[in-house]
């Protein structure tokens, strides 16, 4: 890096994205410069080696360096437009908890209700390793205009949809979008931002999510009555399309293999393959692993499939086949027989650390959704709320979610290393955080109570942002550098599964608990014996729309009597009660998983012995406590 006081740090205040020369993005892989490399590389005969490959390749990456200049009015012209895609894809999220009562009422689908929110964080979280491949074969620029119109195209049809099926199938492709713009928003900041600027862009990425996953519930809530859900989803076709135009017209546009010798991996282990660099656009695309990258999305759909609401076994055992095929090709297939790039790398697939983070962080972030997607729903159905004042309930836990990533990044994860004890230690305080909130989630709460509550939610945040941040650290200190973007993309996969994961399983939970509660209430108060079929049509729109609660039906007139009423927010309250007592219970497990990840770094892979090895593992090294202050503080990003 280069020294402070030098031309390159005084030009960063001119240019605030990227001082000229100082590192180039190479797939979002970064070098330093030729000077400053053989400066930092403490491998003696550096400098006489770098006339050789070693200094071709730094050589390369300065010349990209300087082509990749930015501009202040192209930097705000970016940030902006990033963080409008980043709003709306964190706000179609929350969002859809308050518009779910009017879509299944508009379009009969009470009892699939669930998969309103579950279709859209399958596809983001499916989608999301192959948007990282192609990142290193495309432009960013190009990749997020892309993500723009697919998700301007699936709000759409969404917002046209006559049936369930067309319905759903847009939201299946408003989160392709989104799984692009999730991936995405960290390569770009990490492929056109200097380190000494880096941490005020990454606080971009983090408000845009932060905000649209907390205030989507509310601008949903408030704007629902007044526009309806079908307008409320068209409205956002114009603004992602034109949010991605504004991206394609002001990025740089940077091919993901100009500069350096990193060209075809974005920092993952086939990164550094000889004749990578040499590849054309089209070479590299058929070395993609689309095969594997099928096998995984098919087993995401079919295991959440199979597990929500009622218990399917031939959907789960065909994932299980899936999930076996998968990893034959990644381990087997691929490297043997058609010599292209794996999805996930071997070096990932067999390592301990990184298998058990991705297990916890999707144990965590599923029993962190029972929140996310519950705790509007307390304040609408139990405390009889209206829309815009229960979307509101995300405000506090988002806002102890950023807080506790930026405390934490900001007062302890300053440096490379484990943090195997934090982690742990925080991940057991979200599960107690977690136990409380099931607690309070009581109808008849006084004031005292209701704070209590909101102090809970913030606590719940404050401590999955700890945890985040931890166990990130954590994690880049178990694996080798090479290794460190492609697993990026693979905790956003396993974090985007988890919101799956949490709405699917915890909905189908949640849900049959509730129709049973609810069908034993309404039993009690019709003096017992079975349910009439009026009965059973209830149970099954209160189940799926809690805004019935306390609304009113198609003639204007409160959709249930007082007794009725009390039967509806009992059975509530109970379900969502049991809910988060098994939330907790699982995050406590869980405290097993990641407690197994280790604390040992990996040992430095042995090579030929050359100087230029010895500066490459220097480079490493130098590149471990760059992406470590880049991506330690996004954690925010990944939550979605």
């Amino acid at each position: 890096m280069a020294p402070n006081g030098s031309g390159l740090q005084a030009s960063s205040e001119v240019d605030p994205l990227l001082p000229p020369g100082q590192r180039s993005a190479s797939n979002g892989h970064y070098s330093s410069n030729g000077s400053a490399s053989s400066s930092t590389t403490g491998v003696p005969g550096a400098a006489a080696a770098g006339a050789g490959a070693g200094t071709r390749r730094l050589s390369d990456a300065s010349s990209a360096a300087s082509a990749h200049l930015v501009t202040p009015r192209r930097a705000y012209a970016i940030a902006g437009s990033m963080w409008v895609l980043i709003f709306l894809q964190a706000s179609n999220m929350s969002g859809m908890t308050m518009a779910q009562s009017d879509v299944a009422a508009d379009l009969d689908a009470y009892a699939h209700a669930m998969w309103f929110t579950s279709t859209y964080l399958i596809a983001s979280a499916s989608f999301a390793p192959l948007v990282g491949r192609l990142a290193t074969v495309f432009a960013a620029s190009h990749l997020t205009a892309v993500s723009g119109l697919c998700f301007a195209v699936g709000a759409v049809v969404t917002a046209r949809a006559q049936t369930l099926p067309v319905f759903l199938a847009g939201r299946v492709i408003v989160g392709m979008g989104g799984a692009g713009i999730m991936t995405l928003s960290l390569i770009v900041v990490l492929q056109f931002t200097s380190k000494r600027r880096r941490g005020l862009f990454v606080g971009l990425v983090n408000a845009g999510f932060t905000i649209g996953l907390s205030m989507g519930a509310v601008v949903y809530g408030a704007l629902l009555p007044a526009l309806g859900w079908r307008t409320l989803f068209l409205v956002q076709a114009p603004v992602a399309l034109l949010a991605g135009v504004g991206v394609l017209l002001s990025m740089p546009h940077v091919n993901a293999h100009d500069g350096g010798g990193d060209g075809d991996g974005g920092g993952d282990s086939n990164a550094t393959k000889p004749g990578d660099t040499g590849r054309t656009v089209w070479q590299k695309l058929a070395r993609i692993d689309y095969l594997g990258a099928a096998l995984l999305t098919l087993f995401i759909v079919l295991f959440l499939y199979g597990m929500s609401g009622t218990i399917h076994l031939l959907p789960i055992l065909v994932s299980a086949v899936s999930l076996l095929l998968f990893l034959a090709t990644e381990a087997w297939y691929v490297p043997r027989v058609t010599g292209g790039d794996p999805i996930v790398p071997l070096e990932v697939l067999r390592s301990r650390g990184v298998l058990f983070s991705c297990l916890a962080q999707l144990g965590v972030m599923a029993a962190r959704w029972t929140v996310l997607y519950y705790a509007p729903i307390y304040v609408l159905a139990v405390r009889g709320f209206p829309a815009a004042v229960a979307g509101s309930a995300l405000i506090p836990t988002n806002l102890g979610f950023g807080t506790g990533g930026l405390v934490v990044g900001w007062l302890h994860v300053r440096r490379a290393g484990a943090f195997w004890l934090p982690s742990v230690v925080s991940l057991f305080l979200f599960s107690g955080s977690l136990a409380v909130v099931g607690v309070l989630s009581r109808a008849h709460a006084s004031s005292t109570g209701t704070a209590a509550y909101v102090l809970a939610l913030f606590a719940n945040g404050f401590c999955t942002g700890a945890y985040l941040n931890y166990t990130l650290a954590h994690l880049l200190h178990l694996t080798r550098p090479s290794t460190h973007f492609i697993i990026t993309s693979l905790l956003a996969t396993f974090r985007g599964f988890s919101g799956s994961f949490g709405t699917s399983l915890g909905g189908g939970f949640f849900m049959r608990r509730l129709a049973a509660k609810l069908a034993a209430g309404f039993a009690r108060l019709d003096g017992g014996g079975s349910l009439s079929d009026a009965r059973r049509t209830l149970i099954t729109q209160l189940v799926g729309s809690p805004a019935l609660v306390f609304g009113n039906n198609s003639q204007g007139r409160p959709a249930l009597d007082d007794a009725e009423r009390d039967v509806a927010v009992s059975g509530y309250e109970s379900a969502l009660g049991e809910l988060y007592r098994w939330a907790a219970l699982i995050a406590l497990l869980v405290i097993l998983v990641q407690a197994s990840t280790g604390w040992a770094a990996p040992k430095p892979r042995p090579d030929a012995g050359t100087v230029e090895a010895g500066a490459v593992f220097q480079d490493e090294e130098d590149d471990e406590e760059e992406i470590l202050e880049a991506i330690a503080a996004h954690d925010a990003t990944m939550e979605a």
